[in-house]
């Protein structure tokens, strides 16, 4: 019995060997399918600047990845596929060609391939006029042959003049560069100017491109985009905003007014309004102004503001927010002016307050120079400056200010700010009276 024991251990141990070696074997079977292709390309002149390249890869592979070292890249599936390359410019030029193997191992292979022939030299000067110093004088030097070319600079762009003239109103280095097109392929140089100055007529160069007068009897939903509901807004807010019952134009005003709807300061116990530019008028830099007449009373919150166009799909506060005028009634004389990104929002935006006497009693403008290099915010003449914001080192986080954003009027009522106090349902009905918002941007 004890020998039939251990024999029948003797047995079972040899059949774990025997099945362990068995999957080695498979094992090492799958490593070397897996290596069973070899990369390789050939390559040939049909013309000084032009290549063909040729796949010659053997073996059994997935993908095939080239790099023709250019710039260009392709993806293919298609073992066959020849390429014809352009290479514009006389110089060494590392192609390379990666296959991924079926279980998604990958192997490389590289040529270089020397190009002896200008045949387009993307090139420019660019001279900082000497009369105009804030003016750049630029011409296209460039060689050979191009179907279409532009100038950008300052997210500004400047189409097919050989000679254009750059404008840069701060001191500064800035970045011009030159985009060639040719066969649909972009080619492009880049240079560095050197600003000495500041221009000091920087503001007299803006021209008004859209303005709301509010003229006629209806607010122009042309421009305008009621937003409604009573879900707090993200700020625990207590009006429900309406498709307009509460917004009024009349002799060239626009009136917003919250109303009491009950005692409770719960949602809903009051209406107002909040309307918006958003899909219909946007914006990246300028100089806005909005005049306008506040309301008073504890619980009130007026806003004038704006949102990043694009934050359906980056989201707040990635999309950048502008609050031109903020205004809470337990603080009455006090205006606010604030910004808020990813780098700082909500208590830790970047902001000031000021004091303005006749806030409820008169009409003021509250206006923003925005331009790619700070944010000022001041109170009727741009001398009188609320709040600046210029960060040093700008990034995506700190300044998402380089799209277009859109214009928000606003009155809301309680919330986390505007009823940090409360609020006095003896105030209502509260009105704020807009005359008219412009917008200037330079010439």
């Amino acid at each position: 019995m004890v020998v039939q024991k251990l024999m029948g251990l003797w047995n079972f141990r040899n059949m774990l060997l025997l099945l362990f070696s068995v999957m080695a074997l498979g094992s090492c079977g799958g490593d070397e399918a897996s290596d069973m292709f070899t990369p390789g390309f050939k390559y040939d002149f049909i013309d000084e600047n032009h290549v063909r390249f040729t796949n010659q890869s053997e073996g059994e592979y997935h993908l095939l990845n080239w790099n023709f070292g250019n710039g260009r890249t392709e993806v293919s599936t298609t073992k066959s596929q020849t390429f014809e390359v352009y290479y514009p410019e006389a110089g060494n030029y590392v192609v390379s060609l990666e296959l991924i193997g079926l279980e998604g191992d990958r192997k490389s292979t590289s040529q270089t391939v020397t190009i002896s022939k200008n045949d387009l030299v993307v090139s420019f000067t660019a001279t900082v006029d000497g009369a105009r110093p804030n003016y750049v004088n630029l011409a296209n030097t460039s060689v050979g042959t191009f179907d279409s070319f532009k100038w950008v600079y300052r997210n500004k762009v400047i189409e097919n003049q050989s000679n254009a003239v750059a404008y840069f109103p701060y001191s500064g280095n800035y970045e011009v560069e030159l985009q060639l097109v040719k066969n649909g392929v972009t080619y492009s140089s880049k240079q560095t100017v050197s600003i000495a100055s500041n221009d000091p007529d920087y503001y007299s160069k803006f021209s008004l491109v859209w303005s709301d007068e509010f003229d006629g009897n209806a607010v122009n939903t042309n421009n305008w985009t009621f937003e409604t509901g009573s879900g707090g807004w993200g700020n625990n807010e207590l009006q429900n905003y309406t498709a307009g019952d509460n917004a009024e134009v009349k002799d060239g005003i626009l009136t917003i007014t919250a109303r009491k709807v009950n005692d409770n300061k719960v949602a809903g116990s009051y209406t107002s309004t909040r309307m918006i530019t958003g899909g219909k008028k946007e914006f990246t830099y300028g100089r806005m102004e909005i005049r306008a007449k506040l309301p008073s009373g504890t619980g009130i919150w007026p806003a004038i503001w704006m949102l990043g166009g694009n934050i359906g799909s980056v989201g707040w506060p990635a999309c950048g927010e502008i609050d031109i005028m903020e205004y809470v009634g337990y603080q009455p004389n006090t205006i606010h002016a604030t910004v808020h990104t990813s780098a700082g929002f909500g208590g830790n935006g970047s902001g000031s307050s000021k004091t303005l006497e006749t806030a409820e009693e008169e009409f003021h403008i509250y206006g923003l120079i925005w331009t790619e290099k700070e944010m000022i915010f001041y109170t009727d003449t741009p001398e009188n400056v609320t709040h600046r914001y210029a960060p040093s080192n700008k990034t995506a986080e700190n300044w998402p200010f380089d799209k277009p954003q859109f214009f928000i009027l606003n009155v809301a009522v309680g919330g986390n700010w505007g009823g940090a106090q409360g609020v006095d349902n003896t105030i209502f009905p509260q009105s704020m009276e807009v005359d008219y918002m412009k917008v200037f941007q330079e010439d």
